[in-house]
């Protein structure tokens, strides 16, 4: 390993000797700093504190390999803290639909992105871009990037850091933390001549993700106050505007930015298409950026950049108030790591490789990412209205995955944020009209279905309170009751532009009297259908809760008889159907999935599906066929819970056998380490849940079907009442005890989770029935 000035400069930084006499004990110094190098570089201790092994384990580039967007988790390692409005990010890609700021592939990083991008499949919103450099600025992305070694780069949670070459010679450390609303970024020049930060406000703006790309330039605004050492800004980009209903266009929305940095102007300017225009302040425009040169001689400098959707103001006060003048970049990467530890902490887990255990925590930490803040200390902007009003806010609502599993996993480990994320999707029915489906700023109508009812329903069945009930109630109702605009006319395809909300497309006249969406009336149709049906059931589950009987069996009905309205019996499986009732053919109508996928996807009736396909043992078969046919695609979410069914047929062992073999193949603690896109946290909450022994099947029936722990132990931290649960020997199958109790059936509640106490699962060889069960498909 080489060393340089650059090394010697952050080793001396990082050292403890530091509070000595530096200069009496370089020699030691670097010393100590040389024999405790490792590459790739581990978390300088400085960031590595308050401890927690949890923390520790987490690996931000699990899920961000892939030569194709699908071709791995679609994951942005980013830093920032849990549920933060904005993330930062070392930019090696311009962003954009099925593109991520960061690809592993890379190896030129051309600047720091704070980005709104949720998911790799949806687009970016406002980002601020800040780029360091050093001799002639450059403005452009193709001419600005940087190269950088794997091994001269640090990624955890709380801090990123990377040592770059700058172009015209010497080179560049950035090291970068945040808080939820600001970026707290450092560099240091080694060897550079003309230092200099680049701030990027707007770009050519990619829309869609199909070639030729269809590109559009936002125009922004750039103000520099070299006074006050500060370059703000705005961008209004959205690059899913072109998929927002028309009635909700958000036409004033914007990202605000305000960089202020800790060392004087020498120079300064604004960029315009390439073109600097020295000692300017402002500016106005399409490819717009502002620059600040500094000494020649300077070697460190920091820049904190606040960032809003309501004002310019508003960002420089997000800004003293996360991040204040006097605040270091170690002290707000403490913070946001202690927030991180917070809750991966509630987590202890024995008897894992250390490759189990990162990705054990960084499955944790893509939880805790979304939905994201969208509220500004007691203020926020409604796309829906256009206007700002008063509360808590969230976008990033990711409904037909999240509500799967995810959701569930929310309302264990961030109870406190519900309230909250319940209340922002009531505002936007109240503000746009209906619940959100996928919202990134505003609803996108991306996916399908009203599982925005799912979650409301769980949450208020889980005992989550502070969220009015009355509005759920008559949102999640109009959901269930009216059609989109134009539906009988209006085929809702995938991303289909300019039409109004999709909501339950299909629900006039076929659905509402026949009990299926018509194929060739809309897209989808045989996945609407089903995904329809299960949101009949929430929103029956929540009319029992709030005493309406008469609305809570008509939907409970509905939600039991539909699906098996386009169950072929001569096939045995699902199969759309044309308005005509007509079989449409086996495949048309799914979303992300096909009919083996899609024949399961009755989970609120099990039974009821178990006896279509003649028991059992014929189920039980069926499912054998499923998974040694090749047919489960664990990378899409309506796979998910498929496993589980055996479970639910009398054969619990092979549902222990097929998890098992599912997180083996399909996550690991590598680059590539997700099979599909996260989609929000949910392929990892599949992990998460399945990796602890239980699974929401059904999430809003308040249960969960027991698989197959993977650890020896782990314990559970739900104040006041710690969960652990430990396993006993090896084998595939289990039966378990709680607080010493024999459980008869392999279920267990919300309730008896939360309520804390000691789950033991003892493991055997051969199949065992739970209570009386009768025992089928035995290996």
């Amino acid at each position: 390993m080489s060393w340089d000035e650059l090394d010697v400069a952050r080793c001396l930084r990082e050292s403890p000797l530091l509070t000595m006499n530096a200069r009496s004990l370089l020699s030691s110094t670097l010393l100590i700093c040389l024999l405790t190098a490792t590459s790739p570089k581990p978390i300088p201790l400085a960031f590595s504190v308050p401890p927690s092994d949890a923390v520790d384990h987490v690996k931000p580039l699990i899920g961000n390999g892939g030569d194709s967007p699908n071709g791995s988790g679609g994951m942005i390692p980013s830093t920032a803290p849990p549920f933060g409005m904005t993330r930062w990010v070392a930019q090696t890609r311009e962003n954009y639909v099925s593109v991520t700021p960061y690809n592993y592939t890379d190896m030129r990083i051309h600047g720091f992105q704070g980005t709104h991008q949720p998911a790799i499949w949806m687009g970016e919103s406002g980002q601020v871009v800040v780029s360091p450099g050093a001799g002639a600025v450059r403005t452009e992305f193709k001419d600005r990037g940087m190269t950088f070694s794997r091994d001269d780069e640090v990624t955890s949670a709380s801090y990123y850091s990377v040592e770059m070459d700058a172009i015209e010679g010497g080179r560049i450390l950035a090291e970068q933390t945040a808080t939820s609303r600001v970026g707290h970024l450092r560099f240091t020049f080694i060897g550079t001549n003309s230092p200099y930060i680049l701030i990027e406000a707007t770009r050519a703006s990619v829309l869609g993700s199909s070639d030729p790309y269809n590109v559009t330039y936002p125009e922004g605004a750039i103000l520099i106050d070299p006074t006050n050492r500060e370059i703000c800004g705005k961008n209004p980009e959205r690059q899913d505007f072109i998929i927002e209903p028309v009635s909700t266009p958000a036409r004033n929305w914007s990202g605000y930015f305000c960089a202020r940095f800790d060392e004087p102007f020498d120079s300064w300017g604004v960029a315009q298409n390439g073109t600097l225009s020295e000692g300017s302040t402002k500016g106005g425009g399409v490819l717009l950026s502002g620059y600040a040169r500094f000494s020649p001689s300077l070697r460190q400098v920091t820049a904190r950049v606040g960032v809003s959707f309501i004002s310019i103001e508003q960002a420089r006060r997000n800004l003293d108030i996360e991040i204040p003048d006097d605040q270091s970049l170690e002290e707000t990467a403490k913070a946001t790591r202690t927030a991180w530890a917070e809750k991966l902490d509630r987590i202890k887990i024995q008897g894992a490789t250390k490759d189990q255990k990162q990705v054990f925590y960084t499955g944790f930490f893509h939880t805790l990412q979304y939905p994201y803040e969208q509220d500004e200390y007691g203020i926020y902007y409604s796309g829906y209205d256009d206007a700002i009003h008063e509360g808590i806010s969230y976008t990033g609502y990711s409904n037909w995955d999240t509500y799967r599993a995810e959701w569930a996993w929310l309302i264990l480990f961030a109870p406190e944020r519900i309230p909250g994320m319940v209340q922002s999707m009531l505002q936007d029915y109240q503000e746009g009209g209906w619940l959100p489906m996928w919202k990134n700023i505003i609803e996108t109508n991306i996916m399908i279905a009203t599982h925005a009812d799912s979650l409301i329903a769980e949450a208020a069945l889980k005992g989550i309170t502070g969220f009015n009930m009355e509005t759920a109630w008559e949102a999640v109702r109009k959901d269930a009751t009216h059609p989109p605009v134009n539906d009988t006319t209006t085929v809702y395809a995938d991303r289909e532009e300019n039409v109004g909300y999709e909501v339950r497309a299909g629900l006039t006249s076929v659905y509402e009297e026949r009990g299926w969406v018509a194929a060739d009336v809309h897209s989808e149709a045989a996945s609407r259908t089903l995904d329809y049906s299960y949101d009949d059931y929430a929103v029956s589950v929540l009319a029992k809760i709030l005493d309406k009987p008469t609305e809570s069996a008509f939907f409970l009905n509905r939600s039991l008889t539909n699906p098996f309205t386009i169950f072929n019996a001569a096939t045995g499986f699902m199969e759309a159907r044309n308005a005509s009732g007509q079989w449409a053919g086996q495949e048309v109508g799914w979303t992300e999935g096909d009919m083996w996928a899609y024949t399961f996807d009755v989970v609120q009736d099990i039974p009821g599906l178990i006896e279509r396909r003649g028991g059992n043992k014929s189920f039980v078969e069926f499912l054998d066929e499923h998974f040694n046919g090749g047919h489960n695609d664990h990378t899409n979410e309506p796979s998910h819970h498929i496993p589980y069914l055996y479970s639910l047929a009398g054969a619990a062992s092979k549902s222990q056998t097929r998890i098992r073999q599912i997180a083996e193949e399909n996550y690991n603690a590598t680059v590539n380490g997700l099979s599909g896109n996260e989609d929000c946290g949910q392929m990892s909450a599949w992990y998460l849940f399945s990796a602890l022994g239980f699974y929401p099947v059904d999430p809003v029936s308040g249960e969960y079907v027991i698989g197959s722990p993977f650890f020896d132990t782990v314990t559970l931290n739900f104040p006041p009442s710690p969960f652990s649960n430990s396993t006993k020997n090896g084998g595939t199958s289990l039966h378990l005890r709680i607080n010493d109790v024999p459980i008869t059936a392999p279920l267990i509640t919300h309730a008896d989770i939360v309520q804390g106490g000691v789950f033991e699962f003892a493991m055997s060889g051969v199949p065992e029935r739970w209570g009386s069960e009768t025992l089928v498909g035995s290996e």
